[in-house]
């Protein structure tokens, strides 16, 4: 068993980042982790998500269902694993609004040391997944977190696309992902976890 506790925060539109992060929690849990699964609050009003059927069915879906990711999640956290689409090589506006509310936690200290990790998908491999999860974590290096990437940690890597910034998967257009990344996601909470714990435990 470990003593880590672990944040999991997402932001899904129309459910993918959601799946993976479904995935991380129940590998969380079997590494023995105390686990929050919370999602980023909602921006866009409700005209907009209206248009997109698939968005309005997931946001309907887990509105009332996941609870809403707060500032104090961070602090509760020793370690937090992040699950976002890409918007234009960068964290959509809601993820980017939850990190810019940290600026609290981040003047008191209380962010150095926690360990970050991150994932995201997009419409293809080259979609902006490697700029997306280096632009967040650029946010982490300012917050003094470590980041614990997958890098080539695992074979799992290699067949979830390679990515060593973080697992990332790319969807068509009826929302399926084109690549097998469960155990990927899998290897990188353990990877966090672990990288957390000897942090926590030291």
């Amino acid at each position: 068993m470990t003593d880590v506790k672990l944040a999991i925060i997402y932001y899904s539109s129309t459910g993918t980042n959601y799946q993976m992060a479904q995935w991380a929690e129940n590998a969380a849990q079997k590494a023995g982790a105390e686990v929050k699964l919370v999602r980023i609050p909602e921006l866009a009003p409700m005209e907009a998500i209206e248009q997109n059927p698939a968005w309005k069915e997931h946001y309907l879906a887990t509105k009332d269902k996941v609870p809403e990711a707060q500032v104090d999640d961070l602090d509760w956290a020793d370690a937090f694993l992040f699950s976002v689409p890409t918007r234009f090589g960068a964290v959509p506006a809601q993820a980017k609004q939850f990190i810019d509310q940290a600026g609290g936690l981040w003047a008191q200290g209380k962010l150095v040391n926690k360990v970050v990790s991150a994932m995201t998908s997009a419409q293809n491999p080259h979609g902006g997944q490697e700029a997306t999860l280096l632009s967040l974590y650029t946010s982490m290096f300012h917050w003094g977190a470590i980041i614990a990437a997958p890098g080539y940690s695992d074979n799992s890597i290699f067949s979830a696309g390679g990515n060593p910034y973080g697992t990332s998967v790319s969807v068509d257009g009826e929302g399926n992902m084109k690549e097998d990344i469960e155990e990927a996601v899998r290897h990188q909470v353990n990877r966090t976890v672990e990288v957390a714990g000897k942090i926590v435990n030291n």
